[in-house]
């Protein structure tokens, strides 16, 4: 028997989850009245068919919330409706604290479609602008339409249709009345080529060319952004800019932030560190020079070995630095990547595509006969928008200092435990780069005899153009050419290397409609020693392994002067020499470059050695007549005049020398001869002999 009191009690649970039957999807009646938690539900737990609103609670002192299920009491109804979307605007205002006016305009919603295919016209190509979408919002302070007032004036005084028309009047109006004072402040300081950085946003449009230095070269960037920003060290205005580069395989847009930090008044805009390209006094010739220098930068892409004398910029631990290079380099972007990781260049792609082909090898580098003909990496060519945003610099390897970057470290990198990924690489400005002035005659001056001479420079050019002929049982292994130079010092061992790189040279007709063209290479020469490579085993063979690999990418001579720590016979008493030769002679297995080593010591060469040799040429000491050539070759060379006649030549030839003393000899008679300002002749060399006859007296005695 039900009980009055308790059919109340059951009326009450049923009352808050029933109306007529039904309930709303969010867990309210119809009514809109809360459901009861206390509604018995024997549904597993995320089974019910249901939706349950959770709302968000007062925040505490620290920002802090919970969800409560209460719905919440102080809501306003949304001012965006059906109503207001048929408005062809909406002006969104709040307070304004200026003192000037009671509001100001936070933002414009653009509804209408007359408007947005205006404006498609007059925010054309204007980054972060799509005029097609259904909500076309603008905030303050409305850079676009300050950055293209006379644009949007044009097409309101220009607009035929008349409801179009009024449309555009209206949204002029709006705009006119809120940046009135913005576009004459902007107008007036342009007038008088000045701008104050708190209007100094309105010069700068997105997607213009914007002009800087960077080192001392001139650059131009597109900008793409820009707003103001606080640093430790002050305000700013930033500037997120694109260029034109190279990643070692195509083209494309890499990033560039510049800085224009907070000045007081009135600045000139051309004094500005960075400004735009067209308030540039002389707009007309800079782009031409910066087209024609985009040109040389589109030329350089692949690998190119060139001299280099100027500036190159570094990174540094606090940002870039500039030191003098003086050097034959290497421009090779893809090598540049491969051994600093850390600074891989990443670029986005150019509108247009210009990408290499797909002929090239796969590790990104031109095949042997694109190397030796000049030909490979075709390509379409750059626009001349894009060679004017051009990069300024390209990047490579400076063969003097054998690093990608300055030498900070005073120790080999092997010593210090440091790989050639972990130096910080540089690049080198493109107006340094210059064509290599190769020294025609070196080895023409070298003193061998002809037979051994036309070998030596018969296998450098065979072994580079035909390396590929000739293979191991092993794909990979026996492709080089190891030949070692042996003698006492100072009788051209180091010589034949240089010259021979200097004189080698690779001869290939290409066939042309009109006439056979002979082209040659010139290869360049790594010169490396012990102290380069170090002597811990490990250090030795990363850096070694490294060496040849980027030695026989680049097609050059590789020389190891001084090679006998690494030539040296094993022994069984010292572990760490072994380690040193086994590794030197694994890795020459597999080089497919041309190496020479050169040593003083032959008869403590290895055994092993014996059979990776390929040519093994002794040198001796010097005779009476070669020394006379020698002496001959100086003289005849030197920058300063001289008097010697054929007796003096004899005389000098019957002194027992080698061609190093004869140069240190020479060098030092020449500052006799200036400090008593008169030619170089025989006494002047005889002094310097007799005092270093004394010398070697004093010191046998």
């Amino acid at each position: 028997m039900v009980t009055l009191e308790h059919s109340k009690d059951i009326q009450t649970e049923i009352e808050p989850l029933v109306t007529n039957g039904v309930t709303s999807a969010e867990g309210r009646n119809t009514n809109g009245t809360e459901m009861s938690s206390a509604t018995a539900d024997s549904s597993p737990s995320g089974m019910r068919c249901d939706i349950k609103n959770l709302y968000q609670g007062e925040e505490d002192r620290r920002g802090r919330f919970t969800w409560v299920d209460r719905y919440p009491e102080d809501l306003e109804e949304a001012a965006e409706n059906a109503e207001t979307a048929r408005c062809a605007l909406l002006i969104r205002n709040k307070k304004c604290f200026d003192g000037r006016k009671k509001l100001e305009i936070h933002s414009i919603v653009v509804q209408s479609p007359l408007l947005k295919a205006v404006l498609g016209l007059v925010l054309k190509d204007y980054p972060g602008v799509t005029t097609g979408l259904d909500r076309l919002t603008f905030d303050a302070p409305f850079q676009p339409f300050v950055h293209r007032w006379e644009r949007l004036v044009q097409a309101k005084d220009s607009e035929g249709n008349t409801e179009t028309k009024q449309h555009l009047d209206l949204l002029f109006t709006t705009l006119e009345t809120e940046l009135k004072d913005t576009i004459k402040a902007k107008n007036d300081l342009v007038s008088h080529k000045v701008i104050t950085f708190e209007h100094i946003w309105t010069i700068f449009e997105p997607g213009d060319f914007v002009f800087t230095t960077q080192g001392v070269a001139e650059c131009a960037l597109q900008l793409q952004s820009a707003d103001y920003g606080n640093t430790m060290c002050g305000r700013i205005y930033g500037l997120s800019c694109e260029k034109v580069d190279w990643d070692g395989e195509n083209f494309g847009r890499g990033r560039d932030n510049l800085k224009i930090w907070e000045f007081s008044g009135t600045l000139p805009i051309s004094q500005l560190d960075a400004y735009p390209l067209k308030y540039h006094p002389e707009e007309a010739k800079l782009k031409e020079r910066l087209v024609e220098r985009g040109r040389v930068f589109e030329r350089l892409h692949g690998f190119h070995y060139k001299a280099y004398k100027g500036i190159a910029i570094g990174h540094g631990q606090f940002g870039p630095i500039k030191y003098n290079v003086d050097s034959r380099i290497i421009v090779d972007t893809y090598a540049y990547n491969r051994f600093n990781p850390n600074r891989t260049i990443s670029l986005s792609s150019l509108g247009n595509r210009a990408q290499v082909s797909d002929d090239s090898d796969e590790d990104g580098y031109m095949s042997d006969d694109e190397l030796q003909s000049g030909s490979g990496h075709q390509r379409g060519a750059l626009t001349e928008i894009q060679l004017l945003i051009a990069s300024t610099s390209v990047r490579g390897y400076a063969l003097k200092t054998k690093r990608w970057r300055e030498s900070y470290f005073p120790a080999p990198l092997a010593l210090l435990d440091v790989s050639l990924s972990d130096c910080p690489p540089v690049s080198f400005s493109i107006e340094s780069v210059r064509e290599i002035e190769w020294s025609e005659g070196a080895f023409q001056s070298l003193v061998l005899p002809a037979d051994q001479k036309e070998l030596v420079l018969a296998f450098a050019e065979s072994q580079a153009k035909h390396k590929e002929t000739f293979d191991d049982v092993i794909q990979g292994k026996g492709k080089g050419m190891i030949i070692l130079l042996s003698g006492p010092p100072g009788v051209g061992k180091t010589l034949t290397a240089e010259s021979d790189a200097s004189e080698s040279t690779v001869r290939r007709s290409v066939s042309d409609p009109d006439n056979e063209v002979a082209e040659t290479m010139r290869v360049p020469l790594y010169m490396m020693s012990a102290g380069d490579l170090g002597i811990d085993p490990s250090g030795v063979e990363s850096a070694l392994s490294n060496i040849m690999e980027m030695s026989a990418k680049w097609n050059s001579v590789l020389l190891l002067d001084e090679a006998d720590v690494f030539l040296e016979q094993r022994s069984a008493h010292d572990l760490e020499r072994n380690k040193l030769v086994s590794i030197f002679l694994r890795i020459l297995e597999y080089h497919e470059g041309i190496l020479f080593l050169t040593t003083n010591r032959v008869e403590n060469i290895d055994a092993a050695f014996q059979s990776r040799i390929h040519i093994s040429m002794q040198y001796s000491e010097l005779s009476t007549s070669s020394r006379r050539h020698v002496w001959s070759n100086f003289l005849n060379i030197s920058s300063r005049t001289h008097e010697f006649s054929d007796a003096d030549l004899d005389n000098l030839a019957d002194i027992p020398m080698n061609g190093r003393q004869i140069k240190n000899v020479l060098k030092t008679a020449q500052l006799l001869a200036s400090r008593k300002g008169s030619p170089l002749r025989y006494e002047h060399v005889n002094t310097v002999l007799s005092i270093e006859k004394r010398g070697r007296v004093a010191a046998n005695a």
